[in-house]
């Protein structure tokens, strides 16, 4: 039996803090990754996973990690639907999982905000994140971790 796992896409992850909490109380290892050396806490449950500093390296490295038995955290869409082609769960760092169902009109969505930006028109990026996304984020990954569980 494979345990859980939670893999952190963690150069502008918000959240890091609030999922060390939930992995303790879970007992479950994280792994946290990332381009260059990020402070983690020095606990036998927490891996920093530092890769190279090319172009999607710290993606690459979480699509071949993931699995049925991971969690895998991060804001970048197309990295979120290679987990999800993998078997893992997903969620963003607001708590919003990201889904089969949901990852398609995500990246329609993604690929429409480029054009706009690329023709020159001026939107606004996402709101800031919130007290509320980050107790959203806390019970999504609290639910996450009882659901894998309980498929182990």
């Amino acid at each position: 039996m494979i345990a859980p796992v939670i893999l952190v896409d963690a150069d502008a992850c918000p959240v890091k803090d609030e999922i060390y909490r939930v992995a303790w109380r879970h007992e479950v290892a994280v792994k946290v990754v990332s381009n260059s050396r990020l402070r983690v806490p020095g606990h036998p449950l927490i891996e920093r996973v530092v890769v190279s500093d090319s172009f999607d390296a710290a993606d690459d490295w979480i699509a071949e990690a993931a699995n049925a038995q991971s969690i895998v955290v991060t804001a970048d869409i197309l990295l979120a639907d290679r987990a999800l082609k993998a078997g893992a769960s997903v969620l963003g760092p607001n708590g919003k999982p990201f889904t089969m169902a949901s990852i398609g009109p995500a990246i329609a969505t993604r690929a429409i905000m480029a054009d706009l930006r690329a023709g020159g028109d001026q939107i606004g990026g996402p709101p800031p994140f919130s007290k509320a996304d980050r107790s959203q984020f806390l019970q999504a990954l609290d639910t996450a971790l009882v659901r894998l569980k309980r498929q182990m």
